[in-house]
């Protein structure tokens, strides 16, 4: 930190998300990166060489995800306590992690979310054609989120509704609706049964996966809720808003 390596020069409008992959480890990495010019790209981040563009979006782009942005945060810890001998341990852990994650999702898979009401799902190192367009929101998509397993993924809109989607297809599941303002983000449990967003409309909403249905109404808030997230081991939930208040919340 400290020294600039690089700089990458292609965008032609606001640069709004930046994602890293886990792929391509020897081959110098990969890095997405999308905004305001309507156009995700795909860049080589060791050698500063841009590897493809991915265009469908018609307006622009607010949020990317990938399938396996879990793991690569959590590295070799899951909600369950474990020890590790030392940093190798931890590395092969989080190597295996990893992986299972991959397979059981498929591979590896980007999703953008837009101010076109819709979302896009890649499968960004393979072909520049997306594997899905969906459709369904009735305004601007403000985030979208895979959960932990790359089970699902779901989206948070401006239209006051989460929608949730088939991680491995596209395919639309259901719509929380709950909500009486913009639903501005979203944050999933660690063991992907659980999911809260934070709105316009001064709460935080946890949902059940499983039944579809709300499970708790978290109230206190006292405008409007801009930033959630749920703590790596389950246990809770913070989030903080335009009260200028940060709350934990525990489950």
């Amino acid at each position: 930190v400290g020294t600039c390596l690089r700089t990458l020069t292609s965008h032609s409008a606001p640069v709004m998300q930046v994602r890293w992959s886990g792929e391509r480890v020897n081959e110098g990495g990969a890095l997405y990166t999308a905004g305001r010019d309507c156009v995700i790209k795909v860049w080589n981040p060791t050698e500063g060489t841009m590897l493809s563009e991915l265009k469908g979006h018609g307006h622009w782009i607010n949020t990317l995800a990938l399938n396996t942005d879990y793991v690569i945060k959590s590295g070799p810890y899951s909600h369950e306590t474990e020890k590790f001998e030392d940093f190798e341990a931890k590395r092969k852990a989080a190597i295996e992690r990893y992986n299972e994650v991959l397979k059981v999702a498929g591979g590896e898979r980007l999703l953008s979310g837009s101010d076109d009401f819709t979302l896009f799902l890649w499968k960004p190192l393979e072909k520049r054609a997306p594997l899905c367009r969906m459709t369904g929101h009735q305004k601007v998509v403000s985030q979208v989120a895979f959960s932990p397993d790359g089970r699902w993924f779901a989206s948070a809109s401006f239209d006051k509704s989460i929608r949730l989607w088939d991680g491995r297809t596209g395919r639309y599941v259901h719509a929380f609706r709950g909500h009486v303002g913009d639903v501005y983000q979203l944050a999933w449990s660690a063991d992907s049964r659980m999911l809260v967003s934070a709105s316009k409309d001064s709460t935080v909403k946890c949902w059940d996966i499983n039944s579809r249905k709300l499970q708790e109404d978290l109230p206190g808030h006292a405008d409007e809720v801009y930033a959630a997230d749920w703590s790596l081991n389950g246990g809770r939930v913070a989030t903080g808003g335009k009260d200028r208040v940060l709350k934990i919340w525990r489950h």
